[in-house]
């Protein structure tokens, strides 16, 4: 696969760039020579034209025809190629060049054009009604206006646009060299701190978190936040891997238990002759061992599969769910340890709050929140659950009566294997997985948990979900 580099896209871009600068100045100077001499030709090329229609006169005798001083016409204009005919109505030519082409015709029109004679460029300039000057009375028998066209070559005009176009373009090229110079100087520097950026990045490893971007990076505006991403993403990656660690070895610790006390009655079993009974109490303790020990492994799949899913890498089709129901469902299944705790659980819910969930995992989130609320609760307490709509979203509100929970133990109570209380017993059964689980499971639909808790004042666990309005 073809690479790409930003140092060599930004010099095509900075090169193609000034080129085109440097053309445009090199057509605008070209253009402007052009138009200024052309425009202080036209200026001259009047005068011309008035000068050689001055040196026509009325003759002494009437009957002579209009009389052009040949003699004053200035011979550097002739001899630089300069070409012109004197016209008048009703006698016709009156004087002309001695180059001056036979059956040219300059029709009436545009003062000024362009033309070519025997493949040399022309300036052309018609002026019509211009009066004779030397009038020192009224010849009623001769015209009183002269017809004047004048031309000149443009042979000198276009080697003075062709000489400043290639000192425009030489000075243009000059500048371009510099410019290049200077910009390949000052991408390098430029570029310099995202290069010790990724010198800096390539440091870090799982052993190694400790990330500093470098001076100059911080310094550069466009840079400031990818540095900040990167120490960020870093402080994720070091947050995860460590989640990761602690993961494992308390999964090692909680299956060391019973797998030791599952190993401790098989050998008690083993080490002398049972009598039947002793037989069945000591595979009846481990039956309880091994399905402490199912459990906890089946809590640990659920978390791995719902963060899958949360993370977008397992795929589900989705039916919508009656949230209400799956609250009565997860209720009906928790009967018995409510009555165990002499506790009452109580249900509010809004109709037609539907959410597109699997129904199963909903009743683990519902589970789990009241499996810790009646637990947690004294005897003979309520627990409330509420269902309702906010800001376009279902909300369910689980709300206990128990002792709270400390301000610094609440960040806490999400992560993995972390619980309340000291340790595990056989009464409760807890893992610390529970909320974990179905953190999991609300944020894989989108949704977000958010407890409510003081000493002394009960919790309350809120849970968002986005509501199905298809």
């Amino acid at each position: 696969m073809p690479t790409s580099s930003i140092r060599r896209r930004l010099i095509l871009t900075m090169v193609l760039t000034q080129a085109l600068l440097a053309a445009g100045l090199v057509f605008t100077g070209v253009y402007y020579t052009h138009r200024r001499l052309q425009f202080a030709l036209d200026a001259n090329l009047y005068a011309r034209a008035m000068g050689v229609a001055a040196l026509v006169r009325y003759p002494e005798e009437t009957h002579q025809p209009l009389i052009f001083e040949s003699s004053l016409v200035p011979g550097k204009d002739l001899a630089a190629g300069d070409l012109f005919v004197i016209t008048a109505e009703g006698v016709g030519v009156v004087a002309h060049s001695p180059q001056w082409p036979q059956g040219l015709d300059v029709s009436p029109g545009r003062p000024y054009r362009k033309i070519k004679l025997a493949r040399v460029p022309y300036r052309v300039l018609r002026l019509d009604k211009v009066p004779i000057l030397d009038r020192e009375e009224a010849v009623s028998n001769l015209p009183s206006t002269l017809t004047v066209i004048y031309a000149t070559p443009l042979v000198e005009l276009n080697r003075q646009v062709w000489r400043a176009g290639i000192y425009i373009a030489l000075v243009s090229l000059i500048f371009l060299g510099i410019t290049v110079l200077l910009a390949l100087w000052g991408i390098r520097r430029g570029l310099s701190p995202l290069q010790d950026l990724a010198a800096e990045a390539t440091h870090v490893s799982a052993q190694h978190w400790d990330f500093q971007p470098p001076r100059e990076a911080e310094l550069v505006a466009e840079l400031r936040p990818l540095a900040g991403a990167m120490e960020t993403m870093l402080q994720r990656l070091h947050q995860s891997f460590e989640q990761q660690r602690q993961f494992l070895g308390n999964a090692a610790h909680e299956l060391k238990t019973p797998v030791a006390i599952l190993k401790s009655t098989v050998q008690s079993l083993l080490q002398k002759p049972r009598t039947p009974v002793e037989y069945q109490a000591g595979l009846t303790q481990s039956l309880e061992d091994v399905e402490r020990l199912e459990k906890l492994l089946k809590g640990m799949l659920r978390l791995a599969r719902a963060e899958q899913w949360a993370y977008g890498t397992l795929k589900r089709n989705l039916d919508p769910v009656d949230v209400a129901s799956t609250c009565e469902d997860a209720i009906e299944g928790l009967r018995g340890l409510a009555h165990a705790h002499d506790a009452e659980i109580k249900l509010n819910a809004e109709d037609g709050i539907i959410c597109r969930a699997d129904p199963e995992d909903l009743q683990l989130v519902w589970i789990n929140l009241l499996e810790n609320a009646v637990r947690y609760s004294p005897h003979g307490a309520t627990v409330n659950v509420q269902v309702g709509r906010t800001d376009h979203r279902a909300r369910v509100v689980v709300e206990d009566q128990g002792p709270g929970i400390p301000a610094e133990e609440i960040p806490l109570i999400f992560e993995r294997f972390h619980r309340g209380d000291s340790s595990p017993t056989r009464e409760t059964g807890g893992f610390g997985l529970g909320l974990a689980i179905a953190k999991a499971l609300v944020e894989a639909y989108g949704g977000s948990i958010t407890p409510e808790s003081a000493v002394g004042q009960g919790t309350r666990m809120i849970v968002d979900l986005p509501l199905n309005l298809n």
